[in-house]
């Protein structure tokens, strides 16, 4: 693994050689928000990402109290390195990553490959259960310039590079959601506008971990991106766009790159906006 990628990305041997020091966090953040009760790497604390970090009343992220609030009851301190994954590429791992960054963290990383890769490997799991003493954590504000709100959307169509990063059939209008999910949520299908297609789960191997950079580049260039800094990218609720955001801004270190978070679920149900299929 080379320099640039070890800042963002950590593989399994260094989790083994430094997951228990004391100034490191393991944490798991799945889609199947029960799996870590089956299991989970020896040490790691569980990040719900319904029950943690969505705000419980509106449709919103939680604000900077409640961020601070729960990663104090994680024992999570401002100094410590804080290792994410998951299950499926890490998803929605690379979700909590962005929330990381919105508030500020100062050293966060993913697991190169999550769960998936690490039990490929054949590597142990443990079920016992794992705290840490409370700490207390003090969030920025949030940063500026890598989440995008609805209206900066609508006012970027034909000007930003607008990424859906859903699978085609999504992108086409031919289902609302990924096949396993309901299919309720937005009102019609389809896509933004003048947005390009680059499924998120093309930037990973067989094994879950993230292509070369050479490959990833390659497959922007594809879609007219090569060349190109200020991108917004959305998907169905904002965690498989904030995995292409880790891709994009800090594995191939595009300077300007927002996730819109709103994503299809929102987009899809406002009145009068343009949609294309």
């Amino acid at each position: 693994m080379n320099m640039s990628r070890s800042t963002f990305l950590v593989d399994a041997d260094w989790v083994v050689d430094h997951g228990q020091d004391p100034d490191v966090v393991l944490v798991e953040v799945d889609e199947d928000t029960a799996q870590y009760d089956i299991n989970h790497i020896d040490g790691a604390v569980r990040i719900d990402w319904k029950r943690d970090l969505q705000d419980p009343v509106r449709r919103d992220f939680i604000d900077k109290r409640s961020f601070e609030k729960l990663l104090s009851a994680k024992g999570i301190a401002n100094s410590d390195t804080v290792i994410l994954y998951g299950g499926n590429n890490n998803w929605f791992a690379a979700y909590a990553y962005w929330y990381f960054k919105l508030y500020g963290h100062r050293d966060v990383r993913l697991l190169d490959g999550g769960r998936k890769k690490w039990e490929l490997d054949g590597r142990p799991l443990s079920s016992d259960d794992v705290s840490r003493p409370g700490t207390n954590y003090v969030a920025s504000e949030p940063v500026s310039g890598i989440r995008a709100h609805r209206d900066e959307v609508i006012e970027q169509i034909g000007g930003s590079s607008i990424v859906d990063v859903r699978s085609p059939d999504e992108f086409s209008g031919k289902i609302l959601a990924p096949a396993h999910y309901p299919q309720e949520q937005p009102q019609v299908a389809g896509h933004i506008p003048t947005a390009v297609n680059v499924p998120w789960s093309k930037t990973a191997a067989d094994d879950g971990t993230f292509l070369g950079e050479d490959d990833l580049r390659a497959l922007y260039a594809d879609a007219g991106l090569d060349e190109v800094n200020d991108i917004i990218v959305y998907c169905r609720i904002g965690e498989r766009s904030a995995h292409s955001w880790f891709v994009l801004h800090e594995l191939l270190g595009y300077s300007e790159v927002r996730n819109y978070d709103g994503s299809w679920v929102e987009y899809g149900s406002l009145v009068g906006v343009p949609v294309e299929k």
